[in-house]
């Protein structure tokens, strides 16, 4: 039973898996960040979690690849299921969702010490994964170039990754994560601390690799949102202590133009948060 739902999990890159988050609450110790959210994300595109700070939405993010157990203290209750596979079921290797869940996080972190071809396969060689020289050269300008990074550092692969721009670095982060071959990439807040023209770079490359994977993303711009998603899920806390809840979760264009909840509509106005 093991081996099969593992195998479930290694399935194409381009397979149309739908992630769905059902019945899910999170904790950390005591404290009761997520309380029993539920919703479907679309395969193949853009969803934006949106929401005032301290909502969950970042919780979230960590609890679909399970890099929330990591923090000491931290449940989850409920499921999250990918292709139907439910990735808390005790028989689910951690490391393996990760792998096909990347992760990319708020502030570019490339390994300092390697180079930039060295960060791109890290991913593999983590997964004690090992590829020829041929093999491994076609995996790095594969990822570079779908993360539009190829043609700015293909005469330079030996230099240090943390030589590149802010910009630059958060795309060799994401040439990182696709090299492992992932279903699903999550973006916490992935350009918040960039500059404008790069997070227009990151912003067009989200657009292009929906393509090919499920993309998540955390952001508290409500225009990057507006651009780059096609499907928006709004949360809210109540009040300090208590726990964040989906409070709407639609098309983008319906979020932003004529949302059902008037909690939503005022978030989005820029009325609190």
């Amino acid at each position: 039973m093991t081996d099969m739902i593992t195998d479930s999990l290694t399935l194409a890159q381009n397979a149309a898996q739908r992630l769905a988050v059902v019945g899910l609450s999170a904790k950390y110790g005591d404290f009761l960040a997520l309380s029993d959210i539920s919703l479907s994300i679309e395969p193949r595109a853009v969803t934006a979690f949106i929401g005032p700070s301290g909502c969950g939405k970042s919780t979230l993010l960590r609890t679909i690849n399970r890099m929330h157990e990591v923090t000491p203290g931290a449940t989850v209750q409920g499921s999250i299921r990918l292709a139907g596979i439910d990735l808390y079921d005790p028989r689910i290797d951690p490391v393996n969702v990760r792998r096909k869940i990347g992760m990319v996080f708020q502030r570019p972190n490339p390994f300092p010490t390697m180079s930039i071809r060295e960060n791109v396969l890290s991913g593999i060689k983590l997964q004690h994964r090992r590829l020829n020289k041929s093999d491994a050269d076609d995996v790095v300008e594969l990822s570079l170039r779908a993360a539009n990074l190829w043609d700015s550092v293909k005469d330079r692969l030996n230099k240090p990754g943390a030589s590149l721009s802010g910009g630059q670095q958060q795309r060799l982060c994401i040439a990182r994560v696709i090299a492992v071959e992932p279903d699903v990439i999550l973006m916490d807040e992935p350009c918040s601390a960039l500059d404008p023209i790069s997070t227009a770079a990151i912003e067009d490359l989200m657009l292009n690799l929906r393509r090919d994977y499920t993309v998540v993303i955390v952001t508290h711009n409500m225009q990057q949102a507006a651009r780059v998603s096609d499907k928006t899920a709004f949360f809210t806390v109540d009040g300090t202590g208590e726990p964040g809840r989906l409070v709407e979760y639609a098309d983008t264009e319906k979020i932003f133009s004529n949302p059902d909840e008037k909690a939503t509509e005022d978030y989005v106005a820029g009325r609190f948060g």
